[in-house]
C-alpha cells in the first residue's frame, strides 16, 4: 500500500530522531533499544492520517502520534513482563536483556514521555487529547486485568472476550484515530465515528488474529501455528467450541486441553473446530465488527476522497489469509 507507506516512512525518521537522556543509561538505553525493534506502527499512523483526513497537514499531529507510540511501547514492555515473554519482534525483551526492575521502570518513564509528547500540541487541544489519553490508558490497563483474569477461570462469555480485546487492544486504535480527529479541530460528532472506527477495526483485527493462529499460513502469518492452541489460551475460536460442546457429547474439548504433543493437539483441535463450525463462526464476527467499523467512517462528514486513505489501510490490514 503506497499511501500507508508514504506515512511509514515519515513516521520512521521523526521516531529515528527522537532522542532519550544519556544518562542514567540503564534507564534509557533499554528504551533507545526498544523503539529500534520497530514494527508496522500502524496506530500512530492511524493519527496523521486521521489529521489529513479532517484537513491538518500530518505535520501538526506529530506530537500527538508520538504519544501514541510512546505509550504502545510502554504497554508492551510491562506486558512482556507480566507474560514472561522472551522475545519482542525476534529479539530479546528488555526485562531479559537488562532485568525485570530496569524494565519497570524504562516503562514508567516512557509513560511520561507520551504524556510529554502531548504536551507539545496546541494548547487548546491539550484538555481533549488528555480526557482521551487518560480513559484509553485505564481502559487498556483494564483489558489487560480481564486478560489475566481469564486465565484462571474455567469458563469466559464471549462476550466477556469481546470486551476485553476491545479494551485490551480496540481503544488504543480509537484513541489514535480520535487524536488525529481533535487536533485537527473535528466536529464531536465526527470525533466520536473515527473512535468507532478505529474500535471495531482492531476487534476485527484480533478476531482474525485468533483465526491466523490456528489457520494462517506461517509463512505469511509470522508466528508459530497453533501457539494460542498450544497454550489453552482462551480465544474466540476455544470459547465457541466450548459453547457448542456443550450440545455435542462426541466432542470432547477439554480432553483436547490436556493433549501434551504439540503437533497432535494442533491437529485435534483443527479437525474439531471445523466439525463444529468454529471457523465459520470466527470469519462472521470478524466480518461483523469491520463491516460496523466501516459504517461508522461512512458516516464522517468529510468526502469520499478524503477517506480514501483510511478505506485501503483496512483493506490491507484484512488481506492476510485466513
Amino acid at each position: 500500500m503506497q499511501t500507508l507507506s508514504t506515512y511509514s516512512i515519515y513516521f520512521e525518521k521523526e521516531i529515528g530522531n527522537y532522542r532519550f537522556p544519556i544518562s542514567p543509561g540503564n534507564l534509557y538505553q533499554p528504551l533507545d533499544y526498544f523503539l529500534q525493534l520497530g514494527g508496522k506502527r500502524i496506530r500512530p499512523l492511524l493519527t496523521l492520517m486521521a489529521s489529513e483526513m479532517f484537513g491538518l497537514p500530518k505535520e501538526n499531529a506529530l506530537q500527538a502520534s508520538m504519544a501514541i507510540e510512546l505509550f504502545h511501547n510502554f504497554s508492551l514492555i510491562h506486558d512482556d513482563i507480566m507474560d514472561k515473554a522472551p522475545l519482542r519482534r525476534g529479539k530479546q525483551t528488555v526485562h531479559l536483556k537488562w532485568n525485570e526492575d530496569i524494565a519497570i521502570l524504562s516503562g514508567d518513564v516512557l509513560l511520561i514521555k507520551a504524556y510529554q509528547a502531548l504536551a507539545k500540541q496546541e494548547v487548546r487541544h491539550i484538555p481533549a487529547l488528555l480526557d482521551m489519553f487518560n480513559q484509553t490508558a485505564v481502559e487498556v490497563c483494564e483489558g489487560q486485568q480481564m486478560d489475566m483474569d481469564f486465565e484462571s477461570r474455567d469458563q469466559v462469555a464471549i462476550e466477556a472476550y469481546i470486551e476485553m480485546i476491545r479494551l485490551k487492544t480496540s481503544v488504543l486504535l480509537g484513541c489514535a484515530l480520535a487524536f488525529g480527529a481533535i487536533v485537527s479541530d473535528a466536529s464531536e460528532k465526527d470525533r466520536t465515528l473515527i473512535y468507532e472506527f478505529g474500535q471495531n477495526l482492531g476487534i476485527a483485527f484480533q478476531i482474525q488474529d485468533d483465526i491466523l493462529d490456528l489457520y494462517g499460513d506461517p509463512e505469511k502469518f509470522g508466528k508459530q501455528i497453533g501457539g494460542d492452541v498450544i497454550a489453552n489460551k482462551k480465544t474466540l475460536l476455544l470459547l465457541k467450541a466450548l459453547e457448542l460442546a456443550q450440545h455435542n457429547p462426541e466432542t470432547n474439548v477439554e480432553e483436547m486441553l490436556l493433549i501434551e504433543d504439540q503437533v497432535l493437539k494442533i491437529e485435534t483441535a483443527k479437525s474439531m473446530f471445523d466439525s463444529l463450525g468454529v471457523l465459520a463462526f470466527a470469519r462472521e464476527q470478524m466480518t461483523f465488527y469491520q463491516n460496523k467499523a466501516l459504517s461508522a467512517l461512512k458516516e464522517i462528514s468529510v468526502s469520499s476522497e478524503r477517506k480514501k486513505t483510511l478505506i485501503e489501510l483496512s483493506e490491507y490490514l484484512f488481506q492476510r489469509e485466513v
